[in-house]
């Protein structure tokens, strides 16, 4: 099974357009969060994991854990531009009795596992890592989680149940736009220095641009980055990326754009 290789530059502006359509729409909030995401996951999606998305359940493809699971839409986008399910099922995003609730669902085709409360995506996603040690397959567990979501001690316990299982498939992608929910994360609970308190309990740990395509690829493509440690990548991100007056704003932590934002948005990123 290969990845898909799609462009993922225009994937994520693609992303971003079908994201802020959802929210607007839904009159829901996040948006901030999921803009900050989707370069992230445009890589994994559009040239790193191994899918199918005729086939979401194949046993060979990569997993993939949002454990963020405000920042949906960015999946969402994700798994309708490359073919999971149709776009204008994204139209239904946020509506009684859809299954693309405005935290990310399981019953949607592509998502491994239902997040809203945080802390829960990486014991799970260690769950799957050993999993696959243990059957002896070659496929690998990504999860991506927030920056503020790094002082749910059930991260720290799975950090170190991972390293005791060498669990070298396993890579934590931590999106750190220091912002969350009503001030900046290191106002809230100071988190850094990451990668050294990540080194100390037995883990590889790199620092890059989260926004960076090329050094993404590099990193997340690796099939083994250091052998047998988990891999945890610290993005270094903006909140409210590639729409100007949400960057480095907490507000969009929880406002939706007006149809006159949205309309600026949606040309800022035509014109990017």
């Amino acid at each position: 099974m290969n990845s898909l290789r799609l462009d993922s530059k225009d994937l994520a502006r693609r992303m971003r357009i079908q994201a802020l359509h959802m929210v607007n729409r839904a009159k829901a909030s996040h948006i901030g969060s999921a803009l900050s995401i989707c370069d992230i996951v445009a890589v994994l999606y559009g040239q790193v994991m191994r899918l199918d998305p005729a086939q979401p359940t194949l046993s060979q493809r990569d997993r993939f854990i949002l454990s963020k699971g405000h920042a949906c839409v960015a999946v969402y986008a994700a798994l309708a531009e490359t073919g999971f399910f149709p776009v204008e099922m994204l139209l239904e995003y946020g509506k009684d009795h859809s299954v693309l609730m405005n935290h990310i669902s399981h019953k949607v085709d592509g998502v491994e596992f239902s997040t809203g409360s945080l802390g829960h995506g990486l014991p799970f996603g260690t769950g799957k890592a050993l999993a696959a040690k243990r059957q002896r397959q070659d496929w690998r567990t990504f999860v991506l989680l927030g920056d503020g979501e790094m002082a749910e001690g059930s991260n720290w316990e799975a950090m170190m149940f991972a390293a005791h299982h060498k669990l070298d498939n396993l890579v934590a992608i931590v999106d750190c736009n220091n912002l969350q929910s009503l001030t900046t994360v290191d106002e809230t609970l100071r988190i850094d220095p990451l990668a050294d308190k990540a080194r100390a309990f037995g883990w590889a740990a790199v620092e890059i641009d989260g926004h960076d395509h090329a050094a993404l690829w590099h990193v997340l493509a690796k099939q083994v980055w250091e052998k047998e440690k988990p891999l945890l990548v610290i993005a270094r991100t903006t909140k409210g990326k590639g729409v100007s007056y949400m960057e480095n704003s907490v507000a969009w932590h929880y406002k939706s754009p007006s149809d006159e934002q949205l309309r600026q948005a949606i040309e800022e990123l035509h014109h990017a």
